[in-house]
């Protein structure tokens, strides 16, 4: 027997779960599936979950700093209490997703879907037809194709580790390999990240990376570059990852190996019965997100091809569009503005706009302001060890075109950026605006 909807959605993160319950309350019939745990990754386990643990090795980080400075003891990091107080964040969603979604009326579906033809899906036993299909099934890790790839630890699975091993492999130099390699080191773990090209975390302003994998190696991270890997061997409990460097072959033992080479779009749903056309970056949309092969089908998040980066805010926001679109007709495209981007290593790193290249490539008349930070005020009263900005600014428009920070309040400082850049706030009065003192804000005068 088939059962039909108005709406069909695949997957309950942010992506899925806004369009679902907006078209619900318009008094549409919706089902809503997924084959985990109802609540998406963001909550359960990435953004989330991650900054919980993050929190610690930043208190770790922070003890070490103001030793000699009117700090005595030294603390650590218990990793059974620390998994315990993160379960409390991300245990319960589950169970609370499902109950939302059945006060709605939404009809719930535990299972892998999978496309019949362009409107019907199949999970599990079930056969479920309808007039409106929303993809949004997020990311999942890339496939490396090398040898002993079964051996690889997942992100989420390293952040459900109920011990911390001795000696951990992370493979790829991007967000997951650096902030994990942070936690861990400071957890007192012997940690390796090995990252096939000269440039890590290659979406962030080089400079300050380069400050923050000085100061990673500080901590004790060793971090190689130019070193592609090309296979992993079990041996016994541990495993041997082989790699290449400097045109020879090299090998690290390890208690555990963790994929860090990067996330692509999770769409082992059987496109092509759907037909559902996509590319590398994901499903194939218009400016609607409607899909460009199959307009019955729509796709949100991670799992669009839009020029958008994959990060939650992108996802809330297609989430809307989508909503839009099905409610009113094709009425909205999506429009992205300028988004911040961090990386939770201790110190942050972040940026938002303009990289300095794409400025001068732009063909503007920019000036750059740059500077390490680490005697100034807000960061000597910590000890931070490493803390710099880079500020990009349109001369002829005395506004800011990008900006990058590195430091204990970089996270926060490049929301106030992102905010000047897409209101486009002039210099003047950026520099004129009295902000709460002694602050990372109030740092921001002297930074244009």
């Amino acid at each position: 027997m088939v059962k039909e909807y108005d709406l069909l959605v695949i997957g309950t993160g942010s992506a899925g779960s806004i369009t679902a319950t907006k078209c619900k309350k318009e008094g549409w019939s919706v089902a809503i599936i997924d084959d985990r745990p109802f609540g998406g990754t963001c909550s359960q386990r990435g953004c989330d979950p991650k900054k919980v643990l993050v929190g610690a090795a930043e208190l770790i980080d922070w003890n070490k700093r103001m030793q000699g400075k009117g700090i005595e003891e030294d603390s650590k990091i218990n990793w059974t209490e620390l998994m315990e107080f993160k379960r409390t964040f991300t245990q319960s969603i589950p169970e609370d997703t499902e109950e939302k979604f059945e006060k709605l009326g939404i009809d719930i579906y535990h299972g892998k879907a999978h496309f019949q033809c362009e409107t019907e899906l199949k999970v599990c036993s079930d056969v479920l037809k309808g007039k409106h299909i929303l993809i949004a099934t997020g990311a999942k890790p890339f496939e490396m194709n090398i040898e002993g790839e079964e051996y690889l630890t997942m992100s989420d699975e390293f952040m459900e580790l109920e011990a911390l091993p001795k000696k951990i492999v992370f493979i790829g130099g991007g967000f997951i390999s650096f902030e994990f390699a942070h936690l861990a080191a400071r957890a007192g773990s012997e940690v390796h990240i090995l990252h096939r090209s000269e440039s890590a975390l290659k979406h962030f302003d080089q400079d300050l990376v380069k400050m923050l994998i000085k100061r990673t190696e500080e901590i004790g991270v060793h971090v190689h570059l130019n070193t592609p890997v090309n296979g992993i061997e079990k041996c016994g409990n541990s495993f041997v990852v082989k790699g290449e460097q400097d045109d020879r072959q090299v090998e690290w033992k390890a208690d555990l190996v963790v994929h860090g080479a990067g996330r692509a779009p999770a769409l082992d749903i059987d496109l092509e019965k759907g037909n559902v056309k996509r590319d590398k970056q994901g499903v194939c949309v218009n400016e609607f997100m409607q899909s460009i092969s199959n307009p019955h089908v729509y796709a949100a998040g991670d799992v669009a091809s839009s020029d958008a980066p994959p990060l939650t805010p992108v996802a809330t926001t297609e989430s809307h569009v989508v909503a839009s679109n099905l409610l009113k007709g094709n009425n909205k495209t999506a429009n992205y503005p300028v988004i911040p981007s961090v990386v939770y290593t201790v110190p942050k790193l972040s940026s938002v706009g303009m990289s300095e290249q794409e400025a001068i490539d732009s063909g503007l008349k920019i000036y750059v302001k740059s500077q390490n930070m680490t005697e100034w005020f807000t960061y000597k009263r910590t000890n931070e060890r490493a803390a710099a900005f880079k500020v990009i600014i349109d001369q002829e428009k005395d506004v800011v075109l990008g900006a990058h920070f590195l430091g204990g309040g970089a996270d926060e400082l490049i929301n106030l950026f992102a905010l000047a850049i897409r209101f486009q706030i002039p210099i003047l009065e950026l520099k004129q605006m009295p902000f709460a003192y002694p602050t990372i804000a109030s740092d921001i005068s002297y930074m244009l």
